[in-house]
């Protein structure tokens, strides 16, 4: 008995691999692979574990039964069991749009998602949140460093900082960076318009050659933007100027309305293409001789004033 069960097992998987489509089945397992372990992320992020465990308990009473043969149980429970995609949806409709809503904000580059103005809005967003907290800390002189990370991962300066997946609003910047607030060393990280670590640590190269005038954070912030394609924002906590750092370049003195139109040339898609395209414009029309303006500054713009 024992021998023909176990050739039967064999046969049947014998079968198994005589009939399976290498690409099509390995696509089906791993897309379901896929689902379930979304699944479980999800409800292990909320309070549905509990749900889950009653329905288990269900399933164990309905087994205790049927093989009591409680016919009337039974029968009740069968009722409710075919129903059970309904009785799912109607347990679980917050998850599920939790879920949907993830999938929708979902990008596959910096330049595409499923829905790129919905992308463009969120990081409008956060900019303006930005913005609207530097401007703040600017007028009572608090230090800050905020990085947003483009398409450049940033996974070094997350390693020791302290994880956080929130919306960048006004009042949540500037309570992170508030002098007594646990957080405020360190930089922020924002990602796709949200704040996804806090608290981190950008390493720097003493030998790097840096103005004199400008501190730590500024350092950072420099460091940062030469190693990616980061852009970080600064705001002094002795003189509360407010500076931007990108390709290991240091933009100084901006306003807030400055530094929104700074930033949405440099993280919105839609600001990014029109600037290129003026860009290449001027370069196709320009003289070939042009002389510079009389009341053009002589330089680059350095930081040899020290502020």
């Amino acid at each position: 008995m024992l021998m023909e069960t176990v050739q039967t097992f064999f046969l049947k998987l014998k079968d198994l691999f005589m009939n399976y489509d290498w690409l099509t089945d390995t696509l089906d397992i791993l897309l379901v692979a896929l689902i379930a372990y979304g699944i479980i992320i999800q409800l292990r992020k909320s309070q549905s574990i509990q749900v889950i465990k009653g329905l288990a308990l269900v399933v164990v009473v309905y087994l205790v039964i049927s093989f009591a043969g409680m016919k009337t149980s039974t029968f009740i429970f069968s009722k409710l069991f075919n129903d059970i995609i309904v009785i799912f949806v109607v347990l679980f409709a917050p998850e599920i749009r939790q879920v949907l809503e993830t999938v929708g904000k979902r990008r596959i580059s910096k330049r595409f998602s499923f829905f790129s103005s919905s992308a463009d809005e969120e990081e409008a967003t956060a900019i303006n949140a930005v913005c609207r907290a530097c401007g703040a800390m600017s007028e009572s002189k608090v230090g800050s460093l905020i990085v947003f990370q483009r398409n450049s991962l940033l996974g070094d300066l997350t390693k020791h900082s302290v994880p956080i997946d929130s919306e960048t609003t006004f009042e949540m910047v500037c309570s992170i960076f508030y002098p007594k607030a646990p957080l405020h060393d360190g930089a922020i990280i924002i990602k796709d318009g949200r704040i996804v670590a806090a608290r981190c640590v950008v390493p720097m190269k003493n030998d790097r050659e840096v103005s004199g005038h400008v501190g730590t954070r500024h350092r950072a912030a420099l460091e940062g933007s030469l190693n990616s394609d980061a852009v970080a924002v600064i705001t002094s906590e002795e003189t509360g100027i407010i500076s931007l750092a990108v390709d290991a370049q240091l933009r100084r003195g901006l306003t807030d309305s400055e530094l929104r139109e700074q930033l949405s040339m440099l993280l919105l898609s839609r600001e990014s293409d029109k600037t290129k395209k003026k860009t290449e414009k001027k370069k196709r029309g320009a003289l070939p001789a042009a002389e510079p303006p009389a009341d053009a500054p002589v330089g680059e713009g350095g930081d040899s004033d020290g502020q």
